[in-house]
Protein backbone atom coordinates (compact mmCIF):
# COMPACT_ATOMS: atom_id res chain seq x y z
CA UNK A 1 0.00 0.00 0.00
CA UNK A 2 0.86 3.73 -0.45
CA UNK A 3 2.80 5.16 1.69
CA UNK A 4 1.33 8.01 4.27
CA UNK A 5 3.41 10.35 5.21
CA UNK A 6 1.77 11.37 8.30
CA UNK A 7 1.23 7.71 9.38
CA UNK A 8 3.60 6.92 12.57
CA UNK A 9 4.65 3.57 13.76
CA UNK A 10 6.91 1.76 16.84
CA UNK A 11 6.33 -1.64 15.00
CA UNK A 12 10.38 -2.34 15.73
CA UNK A 13 9.82 -0.81 19.91
CA UNK A 14 7.28 -3.29 20.31
CA UNK A 15 9.29 -6.25 18.54
CA UNK A 16 12.49 -5.54 19.95
CA UNK A 17 11.11 -5.26 23.20
CA UNK A 18 9.26 -8.72 22.99
CA UNK A 19 12.41 -9.83 21.92
CA UNK A 20 11.20 -11.35 18.43
CA UNK A 21 13.22 -11.27 15.53
CA UNK A 22 11.41 -9.61 12.12
CA UNK A 23 11.49 -13.16 10.53
CA UNK A 24 9.52 -14.59 14.03
CA UNK A 25 6.92 -11.72 13.74
CA UNK A 26 6.55 -12.60 10.11
CA UNK A 27 5.44 -16.12 10.94
CA UNK A 28 3.53 -15.38 13.43
CA UNK A 29 1.12 -12.81 11.99
CA UNK A 30 1.74 -14.68 8.07
CA UNK A 31 3.23 -11.94 6.53
CA UNK A 32 6.65 -11.75 4.83
CA UNK A 33 9.35 -10.51 6.57
CA UNK A 34 10.48 -8.45 3.86
CA UNK A 35 6.77 -6.58 4.80
CA UNK A 36 7.95 -6.15 8.12
CA UNK A 37 10.91 -4.40 7.49
CA UNK A 38 9.09 -2.17 4.82
CA UNK A 39 6.70 -1.01 7.76
CA UNK A 40 9.40 -0.69 10.23
CA UNK A 41 11.51 1.80 8.43
CA UNK A 42 8.06 3.62 6.86
CA UNK A 43 8.52 2.40 3.26
CA UNK A 44 4.79 1.68 3.05
CA UNK A 45 1.51 2.04 5.19
CA UNK A 46 0.08 -2.01 6.09
CA UNK A 47 -3.26 -3.05 5.25
CA UNK A 48 -6.39 -3.06 7.73
CA UNK A 49 -5.79 -7.14 7.99
CA UNK A 50 -1.82 -6.79 8.09
CA UNK A 51 -2.57 -4.33 11.16
CA UNK A 52 -4.45 -6.50 13.15
CA UNK A 53 -2.45 -9.62 12.39
CA UNK A 54 0.38 -7.67 13.65
CA UNK A 55 -1.70 -6.40 16.73
CA UNK A 56 -2.64 -9.99 17.57
CA UNK A 57 0.73 -11.66 17.27
CA UNK A 58 2.32 -8.78 19.21
CA UNK A 59 -0.78 -8.89 22.19
CA UNK A 60 -1.68 -5.24 21.94
CA UNK A 61 -3.86 -2.84 20.10
CA UNK A 62 -3.64 -1.14 17.03
CA UNK A 63 -3.10 2.20 18.39
CA UNK A 64 -0.54 1.25 20.45
CA UNK A 65 1.79 0.20 16.81
CA UNK A 66 0.39 3.31 14.35
CA UNK A 67 -0.81 6.52 14.71
CA UNK A 68 -1.55 9.44 12.48
CA UNK A 69 0.95 12.57 13.40
CA UNK A 70 -1.33 14.99 12.36
CA UNK A 71 -3.73 13.67 15.10
CA UNK A 72 -1.56 15.28 17.70
CA UNK A 73 -3.55 18.84 18.53
CA UNK A 74 -1.38 22.26 18.88
CA UNK A 75 -2.35 24.93 21.32
CA UNK A 76 -0.51 28.50 21.31
CA UNK A 77 0.94 29.16 24.79
CA UNK A 78 2.85 31.79 26.80
CA UNK A 79 6.47 30.51 27.86
CA UNK A 80 7.06 30.77 31.43
CA UNK A 81 10.56 30.91 30.72
CA UNK A 82 13.75 30.51 28.41
CA UNK A 83 14.30 27.38 25.51
CA UNK A 84 16.74 27.34 23.03
CA UNK A 85 15.58 29.37 19.40
CA UNK A 86 14.84 27.31 16.29
CA UNK A 87 14.84 24.07 18.14
CA UNK A 88 12.39 21.34 19.70
CA UNK A 89 11.74 21.58 23.68
CA UNK A 90 9.86 19.30 26.28
CA UNK A 91 7.55 21.68 28.18
CA UNK A 92 4.68 21.16 30.91
CA UNK A 93 1.42 22.60 30.10
CA UNK A 94 -0.67 23.49 32.02
CA UNK A 95 -4.48 25.90 32.12
CA UNK A 96 -3.96 29.18 33.82
CA UNK A 97 -6.92 31.66 33.54
CA UNK A 98 -7.88 31.92 29.79
CA UNK A 99 -4.45 31.05 28.46
CA UNK A 100 -1.64 28.33 28.13
CA UNK A 101 1.02 28.00 30.02
CA UNK A 102 4.09 25.62 29.28
CA UNK A 103 7.23 25.57 31.68
CA UNK A 104 10.25 24.41 29.93
CA UNK A 105 11.45 21.13 31.31
CA UNK A 106 15.23 22.24 31.32
CA UNK A 107 18.21 21.69 33.72
CA UNK A 108 17.27 20.77 37.30
CA UNK A 109 13.44 21.71 35.97
CA UNK A 110 13.14 18.42 33.71
CA UNK A 111 13.57 16.17 37.00
CA UNK A 112 11.57 15.70 40.27
CA UNK A 113 13.02 14.98 44.03
CA UNK A 114 9.75 15.03 46.21
CA UNK A 115 9.00 14.15 49.45
CA UNK A 116 6.38 11.22 49.27
CA UNK A 117 3.40 11.06 51.73
CA UNK A 118 3.63 8.61 53.95
CA UNK A 119 1.77 5.17 54.35
CA UNK A 120 1.95 4.99 58.18
CA UNK A 121 4.16 6.20 60.91
CA UNK A 122 6.99 3.66 62.96
CA UNK A 123 6.21 3.98 66.63
CA UNK A 124 9.86 1.86 67.96
CA UNK A 125 12.41 1.07 66.04
CA UNK A 126 14.67 -1.37 67.93
CA UNK A 127 18.03 -2.35 66.90
CA UNK A 128 18.64 -0.21 63.91
CA UNK A 129 21.70 2.34 63.27
CA UNK A 130 20.40 6.06 63.75
CA UNK A 131 20.08 8.18 60.74
CA UNK A 132 22.20 10.63 62.91
CA UNK A 133 24.78 8.54 61.46
CA UNK A 134 24.57 10.43 58.03
CA UNK A 135 25.83 13.52 59.84
CA UNK A 136 28.95 12.39 60.84
CA UNK A 137 29.05 12.66 65.06
CA UNK A 138 32.36 10.54 65.35
CA UNK A 139 34.16 12.58 62.55
CA UNK A 140 33.82 9.29 60.15
CA UNK A 141 34.27 10.65 56.45
CA UNK A 142 31.92 11.00 54.28
CA UNK A 143 33.88 7.89 52.10
CA UNK A 144 33.51 5.31 55.50
CA UNK A 145 29.60 6.14 55.44
CA UNK A 146 29.45 6.46 51.37
CA UNK A 147 32.38 4.26 49.54
CA UNK A 148 32.02 6.60 46.24
CA UNK A 149 31.99 9.50 48.01
CA UNK A 150 34.58 12.07 47.61
CA UNK A 151 36.65 12.17 50.55
CA UNK A 152 36.30 16.17 50.80
CA UNK A 153 34.44 18.67 48.55
CA UNK A 154 35.02 22.24 48.35
CA UNK A 155 31.71 24.70 48.26
CA UNK A 156 33.13 26.04 44.91
CA UNK A 157 33.02 22.25 43.11
CA UNK A 158 29.07 22.10 43.87
CA UNK A 159 27.51 23.11 40.36
CA UNK A 160 24.38 24.44 42.35
CA UNK A 161 26.26 26.96 44.34
CA UNK A 162 27.13 30.01 43.10
CA UNK A 163 27.68 33.98 44.58
CA UNK A 164 25.12 36.54 44.07
CA UNK A 165 24.55 39.81 45.86
CA UNK A 166 22.84 40.21 49.27
CA UNK A 167 19.22 40.32 48.87
CA UNK A 168 19.43 44.00 50.29
CA UNK A 169 21.67 44.73 47.54
CA UNK A 170 19.15 43.38 44.50
CA UNK A 171 16.21 44.66 45.50
CA UNK A 172 16.35 47.91 43.60
CA UNK A 173 17.51 46.04 40.86
CA UNK A 174 14.71 43.48 40.72
CA UNK A 175 12.25 46.53 40.88
CA UNK A 176 13.91 48.19 37.67
CA UNK A 177 14.06 45.03 35.85
CA UNK A 178 10.52 44.07 36.34
CA UNK A 179 9.23 47.79 35.19
CA UNK A 180 11.74 47.47 32.16
CA UNK A 181 9.93 43.89 31.28
CA UNK A 182 6.60 45.73 31.89
CA UNK A 183 7.12 48.51 29.68
CA UNK A 184 8.24 46.14 27.01
CA UNK A 185 5.36 44.34 26.86
CA UNK A 186 7.07 41.13 26.07
CA UNK A 187 5.18 38.05 25.46
CA UNK A 188 6.63 34.49 24.51
CA UNK A 189 4.06 32.46 22.82
CA UNK A 190 4.69 29.34 21.32
CA UNK A 191 3.18 26.80 19.55
CA UNK A 192 3.24 23.69 21.76
CA UNK A 193 2.27 20.28 20.54
CA UNK A 194 0.30 18.55 23.05
CA UNK A 195 1.39 14.87 23.63
CA UNK A 196 -1.03 13.47 26.70
CA UNK A 197 -4.26 13.71 27.49
CA UNK A 198 -6.01 17.41 26.75
CA UNK A 199 -8.47 16.86 29.06
CA UNK A 200 -5.83 15.91 31.76
CA UNK A 201 -3.92 19.42 30.82
CA UNK A 202 -7.28 20.95 31.68
CA UNK A 203 -7.31 19.67 35.30
CA UNK A 204 -4.06 21.20 36.52
CA UNK A 205 -3.43 23.18 39.16
CA UNK A 206 -0.26 24.88 39.23
CA UNK A 207 1.69 25.79 42.44
CA UNK A 208 5.30 27.66 43.23
CA UNK A 209 6.95 27.71 46.51
CA UNK A 210 9.88 26.33 48.01
CA UNK A 211 9.13 23.85 50.51
CA UNK A 212 9.01 20.07 49.80
CA UNK A 213 5.74 19.88 51.52
CA UNK A 214 3.91 21.34 48.64
CA UNK A 215 5.34 18.37 46.38
CA UNK A 216 4.14 15.99 49.15
CA UNK A 217 0.62 17.97 49.30
CA UNK A 218 0.31 17.87 45.66
CA UNK A 219 0.84 13.66 45.26
CA UNK A 220 -1.57 13.47 48.85
CA UNK A 221 -4.16 15.48 46.50
CA UNK A 222 -3.67 13.05 43.31
CA UNK A 223 -4.16 10.13 45.50
CA UNK A 224 -7.57 11.62 46.64
CA UNK A 225 -8.49 12.98 43.51
CA UNK A 226 -6.96 10.49 40.68
CA UNK A 227 -7.99 12.86 37.70
CA UNK A 228 -6.40 15.75 39.23
CA UNK A 229 -2.85 16.59 38.26
CA UNK A 230 -0.74 19.13 40.35
CA UNK A 231 2.38 20.88 38.81
CA UNK A 232 4.79 21.40 41.46
CA UNK A 233 7.25 24.37 40.07
CA UNK A 234 10.16 25.43 42.70
CA UNK A 235 10.33 29.04 43.37
CA UNK A 236 11.82 30.86 46.59
CA UNK A 237 8.58 33.26 47.81
CA UNK A 238 9.14 36.55 45.67
CA UNK A 239 10.07 34.69 42.67
CA UNK A 240 6.52 32.29 43.43
CA UNK A 241 4.96 35.49 43.97
CA UNK A 242 6.13 37.48 40.95
CA UNK A 243 4.74 33.96 38.74
CA UNK A 244 1.38 34.45 40.00
CA UNK A 245 1.25 38.18 39.17
CA UNK A 246 2.26 37.38 35.52
CA UNK A 247 0.15 34.62 35.35
CA UNK A 248 1.89 31.60 35.46
CA UNK A 249 0.32 29.41 38.24
CA UNK A 250 -2.75 29.42 40.18
CA UNK A 251 -1.34 29.64 43.70
CA UNK A 252 2.08 30.91 45.15
CA UNK A 253 3.39 29.53 48.37
CA UNK A 254 5.21 32.02 50.60
CA UNK A 255 6.85 32.69 53.95
CA UNK A 256 8.30 36.45 54.22
CA UNK A 257 7.75 38.38 57.51
CA UNK A 258 7.84 42.14 57.56
CA UNK A 259 9.84 43.30 60.57
CA UNK A 260 8.17 47.17 59.81
CA UNK A 261 4.26 45.70 60.66
CA UNK A 262 4.72 42.43 62.57
CA UNK A 263 3.01 41.01 59.49
CA UNK A 264 3.74 37.39 57.45
CA UNK A 265 3.32 37.46 53.58
CA UNK A 266 0.58 40.20 53.53
CA UNK A 267 2.74 43.27 52.92
CA UNK A 268 4.63 41.93 50.13
CA UNK A 269 1.18 40.37 48.46
CA UNK A 270 -0.11 43.90 48.92
CA UNK A 271 2.80 45.54 47.18
CA UNK A 272 2.96 43.27 44.09
CA UNK A 273 -0.76 43.18 43.25
CA UNK A 274 -2.11 45.37 41.05
CA UNK A 275 -5.18 45.58 39.67
CA UNK A 276 -6.22 41.56 40.89
CA UNK A 277 -7.72 40.38 43.67
CA UNK A 278 -6.46 37.71 46.07
CA UNK A 279 -6.77 35.47 48.94
CA UNK A 280 -4.40 34.28 51.65
CA UNK A 281 -4.78 30.73 52.90
CA UNK A 282 -2.66 29.39 55.34
CA UNK A 283 -0.70 26.02 55.26
CA UNK A 284 0.99 25.87 59.06
CA UNK A 285 3.15 27.74 60.91
CA UNK A 286 6.73 26.16 60.72
CA UNK A 287 10.14 26.81 63.00
CA UNK A 288 12.80 28.32 60.80
CA UNK A 289 16.43 28.16 62.12
CA UNK A 290 20.26 26.89 61.56
CA UNK A 291 20.70 23.78 60.69
CA UNK A 292 23.64 22.01 61.95
CA UNK A 293 25.37 18.90 62.06
CA UNK A 294 23.83 16.35 64.65
CA UNK A 295 25.10 16.82 67.96
CA UNK A 296 25.97 20.29 67.06
CA UNK A 297 29.86 19.78 67.77
CA UNK A 298 30.36 23.38 66.91
CA UNK A 299 28.44 24.22 69.68
CA UNK A 300 26.58 27.09 67.28
CA UNK A 301 23.65 28.62 69.73
CA UNK A 302 23.47 32.01 67.75
CA UNK A 303 23.82 34.10 63.97
CA UNK A 304 26.74 36.07 65.46
CA UNK A 305 28.43 32.25 66.77
CA UNK A 306 28.95 31.81 63.32
CA UNK A 307 31.44 34.70 63.54
CA UNK A 308 33.03 33.81 66.89
CA UNK A 309 33.58 29.83 65.92
CA UNK A 310 34.90 30.76 62.36
CA UNK A 311 32.22 28.22 61.05
CA UNK A 312 30.95 28.11 57.26
CA UNK A 313 27.35 29.44 56.52
CA UNK A 314 25.57 28.15 52.70
CA UNK A 315 22.41 30.66 51.96
CA UNK A 316 19.22 30.48 49.96
CA UNK A 317 18.73 32.91 46.91
CA UNK A 318 17.98 36.72 47.42
CA UNK A 319 14.46 36.87 47.94
CA UNK A 320 14.06 33.79 49.55
CA UNK A 321 12.13 33.53 53.45
CA UNK A 322 15.75 31.78 54.25
CA UNK A 323 18.03 34.51 53.41
CA UNK A 324 15.59 37.35 54.62
CA UNK A 325 15.72 35.98 58.29
CA UNK A 326 19.57 35.51 58.37
CA UNK A 327 19.68 39.47 57.26
CA UNK A 328 17.30 40.57 59.37
CA UNK A 329 19.20 38.03 62.45
CA UNK A 330 22.65 39.03 61.27
CA UNK A 331 21.59 42.91 61.44
CA UNK A 332 19.78 42.42 65.06
CA UNK A 333 22.83 41.11 66.59
CA UNK A 334 25.13 43.25 65.04
CA UNK A 335 27.52 40.99 62.87
CA UNK A 336 28.18 42.47 59.72
CA UNK A 337 27.24 40.19 56.57
CA UNK A 338 31.67 40.38 55.14
CA UNK A 339 32.55 39.02 58.27
CA UNK A 340 30.07 35.19 58.30
CA UNK A 341 32.38 32.53 55.98
CA UNK A 342 30.29 31.38 53.08
CA UNK A 343 27.60 33.98 53.16
CA UNK A 344 27.41 34.56 49.60
CA UNK A 345 27.46 31.18 48.88
CA UNK A 346 24.55 30.35 47.47
CA UNK A 347 22.00 26.95 47.41
CA UNK A 348 18.29 26.46 46.12
CA UNK A 349 16.89 24.70 48.10
CA UNK A 350 16.08 23.26 51.33
CA UNK A 351 17.30 19.95 50.78
CA UNK A 352 20.65 21.66 49.42
CA UNK A 353 21.11 23.45 52.45
CA UNK A 354 20.69 19.61 54.85
CA UNK A 355 23.15 18.07 52.15
CA UNK A 356 25.63 20.86 52.83
CA UNK A 357 25.40 20.38 56.14
CA UNK A 358 25.60 16.44 56.36
CA UNK A 359 28.56 16.42 54.06
CA UNK A 360 30.44 18.71 56.09
CA UNK A 361 30.51 21.47 52.88
CA UNK A 362 29.00 23.80 55.39
CA UNK A 363 28.56 24.23 59.31
CA UNK A 364 25.21 25.74 59.23
CA UNK A 365 22.48 27.12 57.13
CA UNK A 366 18.97 28.00 57.27
CA UNK A 367 16.15 25.79 56.44
CA UNK A 368 13.25 24.59 58.96
CA UNK A 369 12.71 22.10 61.68
CA UNK A 370 11.60 19.43 59.52
CA UNK A 371 14.12 19.50 57.10
CA UNK A 372 16.44 18.93 59.77
CA UNK A 373 14.67 15.97 61.78
CA UNK A 374 14.36 14.53 57.55
CA UNK A 375 18.01 14.75 57.61
CA UNK A 376 18.70 13.66 61.25
CA UNK A 377 20.30 16.87 62.07
CA UNK A 378 20.36 19.23 64.84
CA UNK A 379 18.64 22.70 64.76
CA UNK A 380 18.91 26.01 66.38
CA UNK A 381 15.41 27.94 65.60
CA UNK A 382 15.51 31.87 65.25
CA UNK A 383 11.63 32.20 64.01
CA UNK A 384 7.91 30.64 63.40
CA UNK A 385 6.68 31.64 60.38
CA UNK A 386 3.57 31.39 58.55
CA UNK A 387 3.62 29.59 55.45
CA UNK A 388 0.78 31.16 53.20
CA UNK A 389 -0.84 29.74 50.19
CA UNK A 390 -1.60 33.35 47.87
CA UNK A 391 -4.39 32.38 44.83
CA UNK A 392 -5.87 35.31 42.85
CA UNK A 393 -9.61 35.19 43.59
CA UNK A 394 -10.87 34.13 39.81
CA UNK A 395 -9.27 30.93 40.06
CA UNK A 396 -11.25 29.85 43.10
CA UNK A 397 -13.90 29.20 40.84
CA UNK A 398 -11.68 26.50 39.18
CA UNK A 399 -12.73 22.97 39.26
CA UNK A 400 -9.17 22.02 39.84
CA UNK A 401 -8.20 24.84 42.22
CA UNK A 402 -11.28 23.52 44.55
CA UNK A 403 -9.65 20.21 44.61
CA UNK A 404 -6.56 21.16 45.50
CA UNK A 405 -8.18 23.21 48.16
CA UNK A 406 -10.56 20.86 49.77
CA UNK A 407 -8.33 18.24 50.70
CA UNK A 408 -6.65 20.98 53.12
CA UNK A 409 -8.53 20.40 56.24
CA UNK A 410 -8.40 16.64 55.95
CA UNK A 411 -7.25 15.02 58.48
CA UNK A 412 -4.82 12.55 56.58
CA UNK A 413 -3.09 15.81 55.41
CA UNK A 414 -2.52 17.13 58.65
CA UNK A 415 -1.28 13.62 60.03
CA UNK A 416 1.20 13.59 56.99
CA UNK A 417 2.51 17.36 58.23
CA UNK A 418 1.91 16.67 62.10
CA UNK A 419 4.51 13.32 61.15
CA UNK A 420 7.65 15.74 59.57
CA UNK A 421 7.44 17.68 62.84
CA UNK A 422 8.17 21.63 63.50
CA UNK A 423 4.66 22.61 61.74
CA UNK A 424 1.81 23.81 63.57
CA UNK A 425 -1.39 23.03 61.80
CA UNK A 426 -3.76 23.97 64.01
CA UNK A 427 -5.25 26.32 61.62
CA UNK A 428 -4.72 24.93 58.38
CA UNK A 429 -7.28 25.93 55.54
CA UNK A 430 -7.84 29.02 57.11
CA UNK A 431 -8.34 32.39 55.07
CA UNK A 432 -5.87 34.63 57.01
CA UNK A 433 -6.18 38.07 54.36
CA UNK A 434 -8.35 39.10 51.58
CA UNK A 435 -6.69 41.60 49.57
Amino acid sequence: MKLDVNLCNNLKSIRTRLGMSQQELANIAGVTRQSIGGVELGQYAPSVAMSLRLAKALGCQVEDLFWFEEDLPEVEAILAGSVPKQQRSRVSLARVGDQWIAYPLVGNDAFRIEMIPADGETVAVDGFPSISKLSNPEGETLAAIYPDAKESVRVEELPSISKLPLASEVASNERQSEGEAQNQNVTNKVLVRILDDIDKLHNTVVIAGCTPVLSLLARATERWHPQLRIHYRFAHSKAALRSLCKGEVHIAGMHLYDPKTGEHNIPFVREALTGKSAVLITLGVWEEGLLVRSGNPRGIKTVSDLVEFGATIVTHEAGSGGQMLLERKLQEEGVPFPTVKGFTHIVHSHQDVALSVVSGIADAGISTASIAAAFGLGFIPLHSARYDLVIIKEYLEEEPVKQFLSILGHQLVRSQLEILGGYDTSKIGEIVANI
